[in-house]
C-alpha cells in the first residue's frame, strides 16, 4: 500500500490560512490593546479627580478662633460673630463660595455670604474692619457675622439655647460649631 503524498502546491495553501489567521489575530489583539489603554488613562484620570477632590475636602478646614454672641433687649443672642482662620496646610478659603447651615431647636437655615445680616445671609469683615472673603494665610483673621434674631423669627438665641453651625467651604470641606448660650446672660456680650 502505498501513502498519498503532498505536493508542494498543498503546502502553500497551509501556510497562507495560517498566515491569515495568524494576522487576524494580531489585529484583534492590537485593537483590544488600543481599548484598554484608552479605558485605562480615563480610569486614571478620574482617580486623579477624586484624588484631589478628597484630599481638599479633608485639609481644607476652618478653624473657629472665637466666638461673642451680641446680647439683644429680651435678654437673648441677637448676633454671633465668628472668628475664623484656615487651619495649617489648606487651600486658600472663599467665603464668598462658602454656606453656613444654621439649626437650632427652633429654626434651620442654609446661610450664603452676603453684604449685610439677615435670616439668609451672613457677613464677613476682616479684623481691621475692611471687607474680606479670602483666606489666604493661616495668620489672617475673618469676622462671619450671623443674624440670630433674624433666624429665630426676632427672639435670637435664648438663655441655655444651643445651636449648631456647619460651615462648608467651596471645596466641599465641613467644619462644624456647636453655639451654647450661658443659662445667665450678663453684659452686651457673652462668649458662645
Amino acid at each position: 500500500m502505498k501513502l498519498p503524498t503532498h505536493d508542494d502546491s498543498d503546502r502553500g495553501q497551509v501556510g497562507i490560512g495560517t498566515l491569515i489567521i495568524f494576522i487576524a489575530l494580531v489585529l484583534v489583539a492590537a485593537v483590544a490593546a488600543g481599548v484598554l489603554v484608552t479605558t485605562a488613562d480615563d480610569l486614571q484620570s478620574r482617580a486623579s479627580d477624586t484624588g484631589a477632590d478628597a484630599q481638599a475636602q479633608v485639609s481644607n478646614q476652618i478653624d473657629v478662633v472665637s466666638a461673642t454672641g451680641a446680647v439683644g433687649a429680651n435678654d437673648s443672642i441677637s448676633n454671633i460673630t465668628l472668628v475664623v482662620k484656615k487651619s495649617p496646610g489648606s487651600d486658600p478659603i472663599d467665603l464668598s463660595e462658602a454656606t453656613i447651615e444654621y439649626t437650632s431647636s427652633g429654626s434651620s437655615e442654609t446661610l450664603s455670604q452676603g453684604s449685610t445680616t439677615d435670616s439668609t445671609t451672613f457677613t464677613t469683615v476682616d479684623l481691621d474692619g475692611t471687607e474680606a472673603t479670602v483666606l489666604e494665610d493661616t495668620d489672617e483673621r475673618i469676622e462671619i457675622e450671623i443674624d440670630t434674631a433674624s433666624i429665630e423669627a426676632g427672639d435670637g438665641l435664648a438663655e441655655g439655647s444651643d445651636a449648631d453651625l456647619r460651615i462648608v467651604d467651596q471645596s466641599g470641606a465641613t467644619t462644624i460649631y456647636g453655639v451654647n448660650v450661658p443659662d445667665v446672660l450678663t453684659g452686651d456680650y457673652a462668649q458662645v
